[in-house]
């Protein structure tokens, strides 16, 4: 059977230290996975591994089946699989207009055409204009990015996120730093952005992932610890004495 995302016994090994220690996962097309753990535990190793950033001490990243070790993150994005990172990454200096048309260029066949004027590109032109839409910024149109504020920053990079049209998306701790009303927002933006993709997320906040994840895999010293639903990862003793603990009685009591 052939799964949106799998890793096959991966590891990666930082001299003679080992950071991830033999994870397998395997994420169905559609589906959206939350992984958890301690501070420490390998998560952003774990999202460096899948995207291309670093490449496995052994083990395998595989892509819709084909096996995506040792390319470029560049290419793992054009292969449909695409990431946004813990710090805001967007061009500052660009409107929010323009960081979106620049998202979505590559996935529809504009490569190096430089004799092109970019506003004669209706299509980009058109697709920038329904993901502004989507993400909610759409009167913010003409604002540089880098005077948006927070929240609308990281909804622009959802934007660019999903603009390439991958179907694979990764997101590291999208509400980091956001206030409770802003992380309510911002997960209903995720779920409406994401519908019929398949969605992995860090994320620390444990209402947010009780609320997000169809399935939720526990990362323990770079060890996948559990990987099922909310309810049984909730109720796993394992799982609470290494790291719920009262944050899943919390979550439990919110949702």
């Amino acid at each position: 059977m052939s799964y949106a995302l799998e890793l096959k016994d991966l590891r990666k090994s930082f001299g003679k230290t080992e950071i991830i220690r033999g994870c397998n996962l395997a994420v169905h097309a559609g589906e959206r996975v939350a992984i958890i753990g301690p501070n420490g535990a390998g998560k952003s190793t774990l999202f460096n591994l899948m995207s291309g950033r670093f490449e496995p001490t052994s083990g395998d990243v595989m892509l819709n089946g084909q096996r995506i070790n040792g390319k470029k993150p560049y290419e793992i994005n054009r292969l449909g699989l695409s990431r946004s990172f813990q710090i805001t990454n967007i061009f500052p200096k660009l409107s929010v207009f323009e960081n979106l048309r620049c998202a979505v260029l590559w996935s529809l066949g504009y490569r190096y055409t430089f004799f092109k004027f970019l506003a004669d590109l209706h299509d980009a032109n058109g697709r920038a204009v329904e993901l502004m839409e989507m993400i909610g910024l759409d009167r913010k149109r003409d604002v540089l990015a880098m005077n948006l504020t927070y929240a609308e920053q990281r909804a622009l990079e959802i934007g660019i996120t999903i603009g390439g049209g991958a179907e694979v998306i990764l997101l590291d701790e999208p509400t980091a730093g956001m206030s409770q009303s802003e992380t309510t927002r911002f997960i209903k933006l995720i779920k409406a952005v994401t519908v019929g993709k398949t969605l992995l997320t860090v994320e620390h906040d444990m209402g947010v992932v009780f609320g997000l994840a169809d399935r939720i895999a526990v990362l323990v010293y770079g060890e996948i610890l559990a990987f099922d639903t909310p309810d049984a990862v909730r109720a796993n003793a394992k799982v609470q004495e290494a790291y719920l603990g009262s944050s899943a009685a919390d979550a439990q009591g919110g949702h």
